[in-house]
């Protein structure tokens, strides 16, 4: 332990068995699954509300003991991985874990909302939806990292391509051939055409530092919808 201490500065705990240590990180990243799900809940509840979830959160953020957690995609390989162990084991020693289960649905759910949202957005801008372009940026499964596992901008695109929408995808971090692999898409080099006419609409999906010196043209600029809350400018946001 004390060779460990050494090379780990941040500091060790020491669980007194193999399993407490194993079920520690699973309901770590379970809790940041349910913070997060529930931020998701909110941000739907106040789009029919027609109030700005990001300003709700800004506002309730000046409570000392609020915890900060934002909506939005959840992917990866672990917060989107380990309830499922949790609730596998539960399900098997006889409990149902609703509240652990109905996160991850919820969770699981919001790309499709998130396109939705993009369409509606189009719509009421009278876009023609069927055949537009429409730029996802950012396709990692979180900000400036490169690792697309279990990316949820996978079923972003997806669900935009099922309404006939024309999607490209750029991002500055993952790796091209995994993109393509992975997601069946040519990943666009930076920095993207972003004049008018280009794009219809333009997606921020992750919030890498990259994305946030884009320069978007002066006036007829394409629709931007922020998943992020990464711009200033933008027509729509989770």
């Amino acid at each position: 332990m004390d060779f460990i201490k050494k090379i780990i500065t941040a500091g060790t705990h020491k669980a007194p068995s193999l399993k407490v240590a194993e079920a520690a990180k699973v309901i770590e990243n379970a809790q940041r699954d349910l913070n997060i799900a529930f931020m998701n809940e909110l941000a739907v509840i106040f789009n029919k509300m027609e109030i700005d979830t990001t300003d709700v959160l800004k506002a309730a953020g000046t409570k000392w003991n609020f915890l900060n957690f934002t909506p939005g995609l959840v992917g990866g390989h672990c917060i989107g991985v380990d309830p499922y162990y949790l609730t596998h084991k539960a399900q098997e020693l006889g409990y149902h874990p609703d509240i652990i289960l109905a996160g991850r649905r919820l969770n699981d759910g919001m790309a499709e909302f998130i396109a939705s949202q993009i369409v509606k957005m189009m719509i009421k801008n009278t876009v023609n939806v069927n055949s537009s372009r429409v730029l996802v940026m950012g396709v990692t499964f979180k900000e400036n990292c490169p690792d697309i596992r279990n990316s949820k901008v996978l079923d972003v695109v997806r669900e935009l391509q099922d309404f006939g929408i024309n999607v490209d995808v750029t991002d500055p971090w993952a790796n091209p051939e995994d993109v393509k692999r992975y997601f069946g898409k040519e990943l666009l080099p930076m920095p993207v055409d972003m004049e008018f006419g280009v794009y219809d609409v333009l997606v921020y999906a992750v919030a890498h530092n990259e994305f946030t010196s884009i320069s978007l043209p002066g006036i007829n600029r394409p629709l931007i919808y922020d998943v992020k809350g990464l711009s200033d400018v933008c027509d729509a946001r989770l």
